[in-house]
């Protein structure tokens, strides 16, 4: 197993204050989430999820403005929250 593979990266985002994490904004999440064979997570509200599972997103609960933490293991795992962090900070209602 190559040192890469056991990368693990973490990145910081709020919600833009307009946009609650509710079906939409989530599924948009969930398949960018899907596109990575990388384990990822997100965290907000004390509670984390299976960044690539709608119903786990959908209950943390993250209305606009609360800061999301976006964790990814793996090759790719930079590459994940990167892009993730980015559509984050984009979303609109």
């Amino acid at each position: 197993m190559s040192p890469s593979s056991d990368t693990v990266v973490e990145s910081r985002v709020e919600l833009p204050d307009e946009v609650a994490l509710h079906a939409r904004p989530a599924g948009t999440f969930v398949r960018e989430a899907a596109r990575f064979t990388v384990d990822v997570s997100v965290a907000a509200n004390g509670k984390s999820a299976n960044a690539k599972s709608i119903l786990e997103v959908l209950a943390l609960g993250a209305r606009g403005g609360t800061e999301l933490t976006i964790s990814a293991s793996g090759e790719r795992a930079a590459e994940a929250v990167e892009q993730l962090v980015a559509l984050v900070a984009g979303l609109t209602e």
